[in-house]
């Protein structure tokens, strides 16, 4: 007679799970793991192991694209941006310049106080002669610092994103761009898409891959002297770009949000393209201020054209090696495609770190 009485409701009510909430709770915890799953890998690459080629299943990849990284990041950004306390930006630095191996001596500005928020320290600028651009000729530089994926002559329409996992030339830079947009000749008939890029007899077609780490330098440059006639915005996934990854997902770039700048340089086209990645909702152009990414509107499969070149502007936008072009609010992907002739060789080794301003390969 002492005892209280239990009030209870149904089972169903206090089990009940939205689908938003099941995804959220599955698709964390299958990128957890696939974390550990990096680590491990990361781990074998430092002792010299070969790490063996294993890509995800279809249902591996939906399950990851479940996780809601477009909020996530837009949700990242709001954060990033929110200034500190002035006694809260050492220790929140400092925390990020261990973690990741930031060399602030290169930092035009070394005071921690001076970044307000998170964004400014992404963000920060580097000394004018941290970063010395190579001078050869007729060289191609890299745009930015970060770790060199992979490069080499484009074959069947294929790229590697990482040795032995290619995703689709076509695919990853969208329909052809109006020849009449583009400064250099006609292109001799071919029946592929990258006969089609090709203008010049006896060119190849070469690509390079570069992966920025969240520590590295966030800001990325024109890798030569070109023209910019055209950009392409394609709204996509933000899924995680590191070796690990690139390594698991088949067409990774493809499925991410890009942004594709093409144009000419003088041996022909030249490509640059910036590849988002989770909390790397933010790409910046510096002279396109109508591109916003990572927008809540999206349109999975949708792109958006713009073209530089006008009525009152037949040249498009001019770019000197080394120029500003652009910068990332974290670390991403940088894929350069360019036409260069046959005896262009690449000064690189799968794997190695670079920094901007040196040679990517060279006539």
């Amino acid at each position: 007679t002492d005892r209280k009485k239990l009030h209870t409701a149904p089972v169903g009510q206090v089990f009940r799970l939205r689908p938003f909430h099941v995804l959220v709770a599955t698709g964390g915890g299958y990128a957890g793991y696939r974390k550990y799953e990096d680590y491990k890998i990361e781990q074998m690459e430092k002792k010299g192991i070969e790490v063996p080629v294993k890509l995800a299943s279809e249902w591996e990849v939906a399950l990851y694209k479940s996780v809601p990284t477009r909020l996530l990041s837009r949700a990242w950004g709001r954060l990033n941006q929110v200034e500190l306390p002035t006694w809260l930006r050492k220790p929140v630095y400092s925390l990020y310049i261990w973690t990741f191996g930031v060399n602030m001596k290169e930092a035009a500005v070394e005071d921690l106080h001076h970044y307000r928020n998170l964004s400014e320290f992404f963000r920060r600028k580097l000394k004018p002669q941290a970063r010395p651009v190579c001078c050869l000729h007729n060289s191609v530089v890299s745009p930015s610092d970060g770790k060199i994926l992979n490069f080499g002559q484009v074959k069947n329409c294929e790229v590697e994103q990482v040795k032995g996992v290619t995703y689709s030339l076509e695919s990853f830079l969208g329909p052809r761009v109006c020849r009449e947009e583009l400064h250099f000749s006609h292109s001799p008939p071919g029946n592929s898409f990258q006969q089609q890029l090709v203008t010049k007899e006896g060119n190849e077609l070469y690509h390079c891959v570069i992966y920025l780490a969240p520590g590295d330098y966030h800001c990325f440059h024109s890798p030569t002297d070109w023209r910019v006639s055209h950009r392409r915005h394609f709204p996509g996934s933000l899924m995680s770009v590191n070796p690990g990854v690139a390594r698991w997902i088949k067409e990774l770039f493809c499925h991410n949000e890009r942004v594709v700048l093409t144009g000419d340089w003088k041996y022909g086209f030249f490509s640059l393209t910036a590849v988002g990645a989770t909390n790397v909702g933010s790409i910046r152009i510096y002279f396109d201020q109508d591109l916003h990414t990572n927008s809540p509107s999206y349109s999975k499969g949708s792109y958006n054209d713009f073209s530089f070149v006008s009525n009152n502007n037949k040249e498009g936008i001019p770019m000197r090696k080394g120029e500003h072009l652009g910068e990332f609010n974290l670390g991403s992907t940088i894929v350069l495609i360019f036409e260069a002739p046959k005896d262009f060789k690449f000064h690189l080794k799968a794997g190695q770190k670079i920094r901007f301003g040196e040679a990517l390969g060279s006539l």
